[in-house]
């Protein structure tokens, strides 16, 4: 059998739950030793997450790079207070390393330090809202450099996409779908604690607080004030679009490792889809979609057979 080969590179997102600190440590010194590209790290749903410190960060940024990979410092999406805000300027003032952008506010601080020539540039994180060209443009004369699309958009959508040649595009292709985020804190409201007092519950559930309809059915993951899918988005049959320069690897508790390794055999022609497929179907507990990519509900799947 003849397998497509892609260029495109591999990526990790940043860790989207709250982990222990030795747990942390312990996962990326296994991400070290995978054939993922780029690496995404830091903090992005809350500032009460402080199982690592900045400094804890910048090392692990640092025994990553010793490793081969790319590192990508990544900033919190939502902020609300003035020592969040403190925060996210240590972070894109770092000298290092260069910054995912996950709000606005991140951009300015950002766009500043290029225009200084500080940096040569930055990544926008999914949760910019990048819905047209004009909206990508528009941040691209502030800097950016790379963008992750909004993870509701669809192949055909990208296609409408004049995307300067100087840009690389970057695509959610394996994890629970990053949704929505509030002010509110739905792990703390599920155990009756006040979100400024929450006893760090998040930390009882390192892949998210699954919630089901009355019907049973897996529908949504609460982590925090993130609202996520309950089923994993997965694009392994999708991996040869033209537009896209990275494929993105979103971490879970157990078997990222393994993810990451059937996604590169795939992207690099070793491995058939189809077998990759059954593989992965194992590290999704409550089963996979890919509706988004192709136009249609996010909930569904789309499968080569049905075209």
């Amino acid at each position: 059998m003849s397998l497509n080969k892609s260029s495109a590179r591999l990526s990790l997102a940043p860790v989207s739950y709250f982990w222990a600190k030795d747990t942390l440590y312990d996962f990326y010194a296994r991400i070290a030793d995978t054939p993922v590209d780029i690496v995404y790290l830091g903090e992005t749903i809350c500032s009460k997450r402080r199982s690592l410190t900045a400094d804890d960060w910048l090392q692990l940024a640092d025994k990553l790079t010793t490793a081969g990979k790319e590192v990508v410092l990544s900033t919190l999406t939502l902020v609300e207070a003035a020592s969040e805000l403190g925060a996210m300027q240590r972070i894109c003032d770092n000298p290092g390393y260069r910054v995912e952008a996950n709000d606005i506010a991140a951009v300015q601080m950002l766009s500043k330090r290029f225009r200084d020539s500080q940096i040569e540039g930055f990544v926008g994180g999914p949760a910019l809202n990048l819905y047209n060209t004009r909206a990508l443009n528009k941040l691209v004369t502030l800097g950016l450099k790379r963008w992750v699309m909004p993870v509701e958009h669809s192949a055909a959508v990208l296609d409408e996409f004049i995307i300067p040649e100087t840009v690389e595009t970057e695509v959610f292709a394996w994890g629970r779908l990053p949704l929505a985020y509030s002010a509110r804190c739905y792990t703390a409201r599920t155990h009756n604690t006040p979100k400024d007092d929450c006893e760090l519950r998040c930390l009882d559930y390192p892949d998210g607080l699954k919630l089901s309809t009355r019907e049973k059915s897996s529908f949504l993951v609460l982590n925090g004030i993130q609202t996520q899918s309950a089923l994993t988005h997965q694009l392994i049959h999708e991996l040869n679009h033209p537009k896209v320069d990275i494929y993105r690897i979103s971490p879970q508790s157990q078997s990222t490792e393994k993810v990451l390794q059937l996604f590169h055999d795939c992207l690099h022609g070793s491995l058939d889809p189809d077998q990759a497929e059954q593989q992965l179907e194992n590290y999704a507990p409550f089963g996979t979609s890919n509706g988004y990519w192709h136009g249609n509900a996010g909930m569904s799947s789309h499968t080569p057979s049905a075209q």
